[in-house]
């Protein structure tokens, strides 16, 4: 009987011990100290009507400014009017002036060699003043324009063929 009482004994106990065992993992398991996933999900300012005209007109600005990096609108021969894929260019530039009244510019008219270099100084003045003009409907001062033409005499390109007269019509825009 006393082998069956501890037989007994070391049967209770080793149940004891894997009950406890049992219990200290079901413990470590419901840690009460679990911080819940948080949401991952980005956060979205809501702008104000007045920060999205700010945006808006920062952006307009910055497209502007590289805009303005050109500064050759070309012309068909013998002609001074304004293409339109030079519109863009041309407004850019005049918005600036206009908003900056203490920058000058000078509107450097050329022509290609065909014609007289009267007829050519002509033309090359008459191309510029086209640029001014559209200057001034954007309320660019007379006081911040210079106008001149070089005709003939300062080519681009010192080529006789179509390409080089193609590249020596023009009004290039220099800031003084």
């Amino acid at each position: 009987m006393t082998k069956f009482m501890g037989k007994t004994a070391a049967l209770v106990l080793s149940l004891a011990f894997l009950a406890a065992c049992t219990t200290k993992n079901e413990d470590t398991n419901t840690n009460t100290n679990v911080t819940p996933p948080q949401d991952t999900a980005p956060v979205v300012k809501k702008l104000t009507p007045e920060e999205i005209a700010a945006k808006a007109k920062a952006e307009a600005e910055a497209k502007d400014a590289a805009v303005r990096q050109e500064r050759t609108i070309y012309f068909d021969f013998d002609k001074s009017n304004i293409k339109d894929e030079f519109r863009m260019l041309i407004e850019a530039h005049a918005k600036f002036l206009a908003k900056n009244p203490a920058i000058n510019v000078k509107l450097e008219g050329h022509a290609d060699e065909r014609g007289t270099p009267e007829y050519n100084i002509a033309l090359g003045e008459a191309r510029a003043k086209a640029i001014a003009d559209i200057f001034k409907t954007f309320g660019v001062a007379d006081s911040q324009m210079e106008v001149i033409s070089y005709g003939e005499e300062r080519p681009v390109d010192p080529g006789h063929n179509e390409a080089a007269w193609a590249k020596n019509r023009r009004v290039e825009i220099v800031y003084n």
